[in-house]
């Protein structure tokens, strides 16, 4: 059962006399939502992308750092993996005549520790192409862009899956008004976030070629930038739980000439 589901039925104090009785309690209730238990081949490949979720951190703030350091000797270059190599390569040129020798120590490790990063990395995600490859419910969605593996059979609809992510309006309403916030950002952080970034990508496309996309376009004209990558985001979840649920392949809508 979801802990903060258990959570409304345990009694002042918390401890594990109370913790067992909310749960007592929490699993005779009609209404209970449980969990389904991951396998031990689901928590491996989970931990792969968890893993290199947190290896892109450390990659992160590897290169925020190697440009903060060479911008305070007035060294700087473009965003993005141009800059960042001009950078690297500054540092495996440079013998004393810009930098520091202490400060082109220092700028040597971070350098060295930015490339084992991006190594490993590298080597964590030819696995996970290998299971994609490997995985035939993974291949169907993949032009579809930003989502993983799921299972389909958890939930009774694409509505509920995207619940369950937490890119759907959080409710806020009382006395027969309806009110909706911002997204509920419940369920998976990680999944959620891909989702979007994703969402991001497409957007990106519909901005250079909008006649390609034409309800992005529309939405893009009345709506913020990152709004409409949500309620992309959302739409690209429910596509993915109707492929996997339902079987099929993604096509593209047809496009209607006005």
């Amino acid at each position: 059962m979801p802990a903060k589901d258990v959570k409304a039925y345990v009694k002042r104090n918390k401890n594990d006399a109370a913790d067992a009785e909310a749960i007592c309690e929490a699993v005779r209730r009609p209404t209970m939502r449980f969990v389904r238990i991951k396998s031990a081949e689901q928590q491996g490949q989970l931990m792969l992308h968890r893993a290199r979720d947190l290896l892109m951190r450390q990659r992160t703030q590897l290169i925020n750092a190697l440009r903060a350091h060479l911008a305070e000797f007035g060294i700087t270059a473009a965003q993005g993996r141009e800059g960042i190599k001009e950078l690297l390569a500054i540092i495996a040129q440079d013998e004393g005549s810009r930098l520091p020798v202490d400060a082109h120590a220092s700028l040597t490790v971070l350098a060295a520790q930015l490339q084992a990063v991006q190594t490993m990395i590298g080597s964590i995600e030819k696995r996970i192409v290998a299971q994609h490859r490997s995985n035939e419910a993974s291949k169907r969605l993949e032009t579809i862009p930003g989502i993983g593996v799921i299972d389909p059979k958890t939930f009774r609809s694409g509505r509920d899956f995207a619940a369950w992510i937490g890119i759907v309006p959080r409710q806020d309403s009382t006395g027969g008004k309806q009110k909706l916030g911002p997204i509920s950002k419940q369920g998976d952080q990680y999944l959620r976030r891909i989702l979007i970034v994703g969402a991001h990508s497409v957007l990106r496309r519909a901005r250079q070629q909008p006649e390609k996309y034409p309800w992005l376009t529309q939405l893009l004209a009345r709506r913020p930038f990152k709004v409409v990558a949500v309620a992309l985001a959302n739409k690209m979840a429910r596509i993915a739980w109707a492929l996997l649920a339902r079987g099929g392949t993604y096509r593209a809508p047809q496009l209607v000439a006005l």
